[in-house]
């Protein structure tokens, strides 16, 4: 029985079998895919109105886990099944966690994770949990609980697939091949959330390797938002205590520190930070605009777009593609919380009507 009826169509294999020739894996690698990568490159219209720019949204929340973290992490766990591993560990804010569990157990390995203490978004905490996950709080943030990983790995036969993990950066470089495989070119600008800043350390990357390959004509500018009470690179010091309400980027030390400041450098792009009334902003305004539904994190790139038109420093008629890295349904109580009571009526016609405000 044929696999698929139409010979024509062809079915996203996943990053590693569609970008094999770019990504360190050989015949030996067994390839751990749940069919990530292949995420849509949107482009939106009301944002492309109000910033002056054309903008493209690279949705990476429909990934299988719902974050961009997929990416990495196919390549981490093959390498790390390449290598006869029966465990991983990881730190994480929540979605690498997600990530790490639903691939460690498609390969038969044993996932562990260390998580901050209330510290993780519930959604998360949850798909940890469903796929097994021998799950360590840790009274510490993040980093705490990534020097912990770190440790635990130096000492015991554990791989660790944190993002310090350079197979991590192969897959997440996968998603530049994406949007320049899409558009023809890579963009003018590209813009993301940063925490432990390996995705803009993977996207310049990717980039970098499709100009020279000459594939793409040029290189973008880097543009990469960090929340303001988690805002180490931008004040050029560690945060000892990050705080904002995004989660997924509350990070005080992090690991691609130095790569993340070579890829702006390099780039002629910035790094700057946006306020969490302004992520909050964002994240109401790409839902109810272009609906697309992400997490708080995922809308600090949009914030600082709109951060700098309102500074009057974005330029205009540029291609401009935003990374909004997670799904919304990971954290969904920053909506519930101004949500307004449910509207109760009775089985009747022109009740509803008028609460619906026809007429």
């Amino acid at each position: 029985m044929a696999l698929f009826g139409n010979k024509g169509v062809h079915q996203w294999r996943g990053v590693i079998d569609e970008y094999r020739k770019w990504l360190p894996v050989s015949d030996a690698t067994p390839v751990i895919s749940l069919r990530e990568g292949g995420t849509p490159l949107v482009h939106a219209l009301y944002l492309s109105k109000l910033l002056g720019n054309e903008i493209w949204l690279k949705v990476e929340g429909t990934n299988p886990t719902g974050s961009f973290k997929d990416r990495g992490m196919t390549m981490a766990i093959s390498k790390a099944a390449e290598s006869g591993a029966k465990a991983v560990i990881c730190a994480s804010t929540g979605n690498t966690s997600a990530s790490a569990a639903a691939y460690a157990t498609k390969a038969g390995m044993k996932p562990v994770v260390l998580v901050p203490e209330g510290k993780i978004a519930m959604g998360k905490l949850a798909q940890a949990i469903a796929h097994g996950a021998t799950l360590l709080q840790v009274k510490g943030n993040f980093d705490d609980c990534l020097t912990l990983a770190r440790q635990l790995s130096d000492n015991y036969p554990v791989a660790l697939v944190n993002s310090v993990n350079p197979y991590r950066i192969e897959g997440q470089k996968t998603a530049a091949f994406e949007v320049v495989d899409m558009l023809h070119e890579a963009p003018d600008i590209h813009v993301m959330p940063v925490g432990n800043a390996g995705n803009i350390t993977a996207y310049w990357q990717g980039y970098q390797e499709y100009y020279k390959a000459k594939i793409s004509k040029q290189l973008p500018m880097m543009w990469g938002f960090q929340a303001a009470g988690a805002a180490p690179i931008v004040k050029r010091k560690i945060i000892k205590n990050p705080e904002t309400i995004a989660t997924a980027i509350r990070i005080g030390n992090p690991a691609s520190w130095d790569q993340a400041v070579i890829a702006q450098v390099a780039s002629k792009g910035l790094i700057d930070s946006v306020t969490d009334k302004e992520i909050l902003s964002a994240y109401r305004l790409v839902a109810a605009k272009e609906g697309i539904f992400v997490e708080p994190s995922s809308a600090a790139g949009l914030a600082g777009l709109i951060k700098k038109k309102a500074q009057r420093k974005l330029p205009k008629d540029k291609v401009i593609v935003i990374t909004v890295t997670g799904n919304g349904l990971k954290d969904v109580q920053w909506v519930l919380n101004g949500a307004g009571k449910p509207i109760v009526i009775p089985v009747d016609l022109k009740r509803a009507a008028k609460v619906i405000g026809l007429k």
